[in-house]
């Protein structure tokens, strides 16, 4: 079985659309989408459309809701058990937060779907390599290539082996949908966002900026578990360590100023 992992973003969404036109093959058997329920409207918009274009079928999965469950510190089951999701937010105390949402709202979705598929039970043996999933990972991005946890999926990177970089996946895209425009995947409150990723969110939708920014003041001292404080140190969603609502975004342009560098973002958050 070859499957699309789906992110909605720029490289998993010319991934999945190049695989449709033949130009990646085999024809995958379908793609998944892994929902955290804290993405854009855009994004949902965006994947609305995708999945009208592509020949294979897409299933969207989720484990519950990120925001929800990080301001209120809800427990999500991962691996057969129920534990506390931690998002990298920075703290007071130096660094950032351990990182667990990647695991627990994208990857064990994907794998129980994925189990689901291959018609096997939880806990049951499944042959080793059964599964080529296909990730959306761009030549600038080869760091973030990681063999699977799970022995029974081969994890594939098939931009990689047609040498295209992001910016080619954009050129691709343009070049078949010039009236339509690709944007980033990621959680509204991602930790891995630039500022640049923050000035677009904040002037891009007010709605959903203005809920970020309450997110962001709630996760201040752990969330609101019990309206009690649970941790020693505050969190921020801005390594500034400042409230986001208190940050100046804007860029030269936005300053009158002539800026000599363009900021293009690689797409290298991680989420």
């Amino acid at each position: 079985m070859k499957v699309i992992s789906l992110g909605a973003g720029v490289q998993s969404s010319v991934m999945a659309l190049m695989a449709a036109e033949g130009e990646l093959t085999p024809m995958p058997d379908c793609a998944i989408f892994s929902d955290t329920q804290w993405e854009p409207k855009a994004v949902y918009s965006h994947l609305e459309w995708l999945e009208k274009q592509l020949p294979f079928p897409v299933y969207r999965v989720t484990n519950g809701n990120l925001r929800e469950d990080a301001i209120a510190n809800h427990p999500v089951r991962a691996r057969g058990r129920k534990r506390f999701s931690s998002i990298p937010w920075y703290t007071d105390q130096g660094g950032m937060g351990r990182r667990q949402c990647t695991y627990d709202y994208k990857i064990v979705p994907l794998s129980k779907k994925l189990r689901s598929l291959c018609g096997y039970k939880p806990r049951q043996r499944i042959p080793i390599d059964h599964v080529e999933l296909w990730i959306g990972i761009s030549t600038d991005e080869s760091l973030r290539m990681k063999p699977s946890r799970e022995r029974w999926i081969k994890n594939t990177w098939p931009l990689i082996e047609v040498d295209m970089s992001r910016r080619h996946c954009l050129e691709w895209f343009s070049d078949r949908y010039p009236t339509r425009k690709l944007g980033k995947s990621s959680c509204l409150g991602c930790p891995f966002h630039n500022n640049a990723a923050w000035r677009d969110l904040k002037m891009g939708d007010p709605e959903e900026w203005a809920d970020t920014v309450v997110v962001d003041s709630l996760i201040r001292d752990g969330g609101t578990h019990n309206g009690e404080k649970s941790m020693k140190s505050k969190q921020y969603m801005h390594r500034s360590l400042k409230p986001l609502d208190e940050i100046d975004f804007r860029n030269l342009e936005d300053k009158g100023q002539l800026n000599l560098f363009i900021n293009e973002c690689e797409g290298m958050c991680g989420v």
